[in-house]
């Protein structure tokens, strides 16, 4: 078997410098993010009128449409060849254009409900699209820069890091500089064209200081990889198909809590500039503990670090129910989520990647474009049903669009099941699909042997040894 790279070349260790490029990406990326599943649907109902069943609808067709655009971009990223890599070009190509469309996304014209939903729809499907294209190459990135476990575990602490504090930027200073510039549709327009801007050039920071250095140990370059030869590796890969539904669940949770925080701090706790407060419990006690993350990291690996998290959260949801009209206990409730939510999104991309070399040292097969992007679908999905669950639920309750009209005491109790309940069951079920992720327990092994350039010696190897039709040309 011919190698083409050296363990010396895809396991060594990566700069600060470069950590630094990668996270900032994320910095940049949930600075729309944030503004998309914080307060864009607060926008479209209580500003610009649009009725919540219908974003809740719109938001999740649009993440239907993702899930073909992922599984396109991803065939396209492994493709590509190009003096940047594979992934780093379409980070740089779509920088620009998914901050642009941000920007469009606000500035809903003063014409009839039709037009506004019209305008709507088309401005955030392409967002949608922009956003779906960028963050696939980015999370394939991951799996390009290193090979070395610990290594994408760091890479993930700082790309959870900036994640972190763009989160904590839209939500501290988003509803202020909307006060700022005169509490008007024409302050949110210019809100978003900020965080537009500096979505795009964190991004192209990204592109330009980070390097890919883990190339497929098979050096057929006549090699064609057909949809049955992919399909075959994907439901070969179980370790893929956990994470798959682990990100899916995971995004549905973080969409609906943010989506549903600015409705239950103006509706449950009577003062919607409470949540700049919640969102600062939400990511500074995150932030903290970000510093102990690499130490955890390395005594409970990745798998174990992520139940821990998720058992936290599931604690920190309950803490609202001793009070469920007081701040205080929102915010403590908010606080220790936070905490916990460190030890998930440190781990959850560094997890697929992981599974992505599982695939290719059972399979043969190296694609990670297809695999990030259809990994990225269950992220896109859970983002859909985040935001589509809460307008469904609100608008069956009876939630009544317009931000002046008093909410019946049947959409409060919903918003208190959305805050509450909801993440608690969902969290629970990540649980049970994290028991059985046992990749941990062997992929130091996996990681050697794709190094040294060998596929699967021992475990399933029957797999490879019936199944060579995967490395066949077609």
């Amino acid at each position: 078997m011919m190698i083409q790279n050296s363990p010396s070349q895809d396991l060594q260790r990566v700069g600060t410098r470069e950590r630094l490029a990668f996270g900032v990406g994320d910095y940049g990326t949930n600075l729309t993010y944030t503004l998309m599943v914080t307060f864009l649907a607060f926008y479209y109902t209580d500003v610009v009128g649009i009725s919540a069943l219908l974003v809740g609808s719109l938001m999740f067709f649009a993440r239907v449409l993702d899930g073909i655009i992922c599984i396109y971009v991803g065939i396209r990223i492994d493709k590509t060849r190009s003096r940047l890599g594979k992934a780093r070009p379409w980070v740089l190509w779509t920088a620009v254009p998914f901050g642009l469309s941000a920007f469009l996304m606000s500035t809903v014209p003063d014409v009839s409900y039709t037009l506004k939903v019209v305008y709507v729809c088309i401005t955030y499907l392409l967002t949608n699209i922009m956003f779906t294209a960028n963050n696939i190459a980015y999370g394939s990135l991951l799996a390009l820069i290193t090979r070395d476990n610990y290594q994408r575990g760091m890479l993930s602490v700082f790309r959870k890091g900036f994640s972190t504090c763009g989160s904590l930027t839209v939500g501290v200073l988003t509803l202020p500089l909307v006060a700022f510039f005169g509490n008007s549709s024409t302050s949110w327009i210019i809100v978003f064209a900020i965080f537009g801007v500096f979505t795009a050039v964190f991004l192209l920071l990204t592109a330009l200081g980070t390097r890919e250095r883990v190339e497929p140990v098979s050096s057929d370059n006549s090699q064609r990889i057909n949809a049955r030869q992919v399909a075959r590796s994907v439901m070969a890969n179980r370790y893929w198909l956990i994470i798959f539904f682990y990100l899916m669940i995971t995004f549905t949770s973080l969409t609906a809590l943010s989506a549903v925080g600015v409705y239950y701090s103006k509706y449950v706790l009577s003062d919607v500039t409470l949540i700049a407060y919640i969102s600062m419990a939400q990511y500074i006690p995150g932030l903290l503990t970000l510093m102990i993350i690499p130490t955890l990291l390395k005594k409970l690996g990745k798998r174990r670090l992520a139940m821990l998290g998720l058992s936290v959260c599931c604690i920190a949801y309950l803490l609202p129910l001793f009070n469920k009209q007081d701040a205080l206990f929102v915010i403590m409730a908010t606080a220790v989520r936070s905490v916990g939510f460190c030890g998930i999104g440190a781990t959850m991309f560094a997890l697929l990647a992981d599974t992505i070399d599982y695939g290719e040292w059972r399979t043969g097969l190296r694609i990670e474009g297809i695999l990030f992007s259809a990994g990225t679908l269950g992220q896109t999905l859970g983002m859909g049903l985040g935001t589509a669950s809460v307008g469904w639920i609100l608008g069956a309750a009876g939630f009544v669009s317009g931000g002046s009209t008093p909410q019946s005491e049947t959409v409060i109790t919903t918003i208190e099941f959305l805050f509450i309940f909801f993440p608690l069951i969902l969290a629970a079920l990540n649980l049970a699909l994290l028991w059985f992720y046992k990749l941990d327990n062997f992929y130091h092994q996996v990681a050697q042997d794709l190094s040294a350039g060998r596929y699967q010696q021992g475990e399933e190897s029957e797999f490879a040894a019936t199944d060579n039709s995967l490395l066949s040309p077609k």
